[in-house]
């Protein structure tokens, strides 16, 4: 069984790290001090031996690093971008930590010699080799786990306790996802018949049979999946799965209560759940975004304020009425905002314009129109709205009132994509799914960015908006 193997398993990975470790060591002490020593009788500052002595620190400094960044927990529950974000934040700590251990100490009378002659070139070398090789290795152990999961080794063995709608998503996922390893033993309730199978699962028993069933197999983890309307026997099932001395696990049924992912805080002991899990709403993470977006705005005003004064010249040229049109949006935390682009089309009655999306053949486009829409140069002047904090260079693009009035009591959630500042283009956008398209797909694509948010998604969708544009951009 793998409970017998874990911690075998575990103590192996400690060893692999650490072989890891030293090897991105040695890589970045010969490809910085290596090739020096002995050549044309030029002297390093220090021998080999100190820097190879000063291993013995640290392989166990990173390692415990590496356990406090959730590196050693089962790649079944840590996906590859999670592992990959607190990889590099490991290593950005060990080389903090190794950086102000030379400074601290350079004027000690024992050490300080040598910290102030050791090469931080070397260190910030071992730092970027050991991102690179430790991502490499964990890629491969993931691989590994993987095929050996999908061919029946290595595999956990679970039983499920209740039948419900949290039992039946861990069977789908399940079979869906074999290298995760779960064997599911059976499955107990007190609604289904004994010996019968349910979604290809045995039923074992009910209730009053779980003492007698946790006493006669060898099982790995217990999954309590009770339906909403059993909870009242939550108690006593956990104090017999406790009892039993397995690892016990609660999946609680909401599905159809809370249609999202939510997230669990601890507040002084008590676990609060979060609805939704908004990572912009961490201070920070918002902190961030907004710095890269005032970054970002300036120098695109810089960068693009040739293309934007030809832009204005020719609409004031070719067309009656203002260069630069302002429409009320709504942004953050539900609030207006005057939303600026150039004018793109002819000069309307505000009842016209209020009245419609703009589609495609739209006759109110001038011909000056049809082609900064395509090429989305009339999107330009929401730099301006990025500069004063109305927008974000990436995020959910903002809708006009009365639409918003309209879908918030035709779309479920349509109102949680206020909980960011919209942007000048997001993830429906760079899918196709701008203007005259599926209002439910494109917030289905909003709340996916809200939840999923990181640097390097908004990233790539600044790079899928430059060189792939918006889809239909009429």
């Amino acid at each position: 069984m793998i409970k017998n193997n874990q911690s075998k398993f575990n103590f192996s990975h400690v060893v692999l790290d650490a072989a890891v470790i030293a090897v991105s060591y040695i890589i970045a002490f010969f490809a910085v001090i290596g090739s020096h020593l002995g050549i044309d009788g030029v002297q390093v500052a220090l021998p080999a031996s100190v820097y190879f002595r000063a291993l013995i620190i640290i392989i166990p400094v990173y390692i415990i690093i590496y356990g406090i960044f959730d590196l050693y927990m089962p790649k079944r529950i840590q996906s590859r971008r999670k592992e990959l974000a607190n990889i590099c934040k490991a290593n950005i700590t060990g080389l903090m930590l190794i950086t102000f251990c030379l400074f601290a100490g350079r004027n000690m009378a024992t050490i300080g010699p040598y910290l102030r002659n050791f090469s931080t070139r070397m260190i910030v070398a071992f730092f970027g080799v050991n991102i690179v090789l430790e991502t490499l290795f964990r890629n491969i152990l993931r691989i590994a786990l993987r095929n050996i999961r999908s061919h029946g080794f290595n595999q956990k063995h679970v039983l499920l306790v209740g039948y419900s709608g949290a039992a039946t998503g861990f069977i789908e996922r399940n079979k869906d996802n074999p290298e995760w390893g779960y064997q599911i033993l059976g499955l107990i309730d007190d609604e289904l018949e004994k010996g019968t199978d349910k979604d290809g699962i045995k039923v074992l028993g009910d209730l009053s049979d779980l003492r007698n069933i946790l006493s006669g197999n060898d099982i790995d983890e217990i999954m309590v999946t009770l339906p909403l309307d059993k909870y009242e026997y939550l108690k006593p099932v956990v104090n017999i799965c406790e009892k039993s001395g397995v690892h016990t696990m609660f999946v609680p049924d909401y599905q159809n209560i809370i249609p999202t992912t939510p997230y669990t805080e601890d507040l002084e002991g008590l676990p609060v759940i979060h609805i939704r899990h908004v990572p912009l709403a961490s201070p920070f993470n918002a902190v961030v975004k907004r710095s890269i977006d005032i970054i970002g705005a300036v120098v695109a005003l810089i960068l693009f304020s040739p293309l934007m004064l030809i832009t204005a010249l020719i609409i004031k040229l070719t067309s009656k009425g203002p260069v630069i049109y302002a429409q009320e949006r709504v942004g953050l935390h539900n609030r207006p905002f005057k939303m600026f682009k150039f004018r793109s089309m002819y000069v309307q009655r505000p009842e016209e314009e209020l009245s419609r999306w703009t589609t495609k053949g739209d006759p109110r486009v001038t011909p000056i129109g049809r082609i900064i829409r395509r090429l989305n140069i009339d999107e330009m002047p929401q730099f301006i709205n990025v500069l004063k904090g109305d927008m974000s260079l990436i995020g959910p693009r903002p809708e006009r009132p009365q639409f918003v009035e309209k879908f918030k009591e035709e779309i479920p959630r349509y109102m949680i994509k206020h909980q960011v500042r919209p942007g000048l283009t997001g993830w429906a956008q760079v899918n196709g799914y701008r203007g005259d398209t599926s209002i439910q797909k494109r917030i289905e694509y909003d709340l996916y960015y809200i939840e999923n948010w990181t640097l390097g998604l908004d990233v790539k969708i600044l790079f899928m908006t430059v060189f792939k544009g918006f889809k239909n951009a009429y």
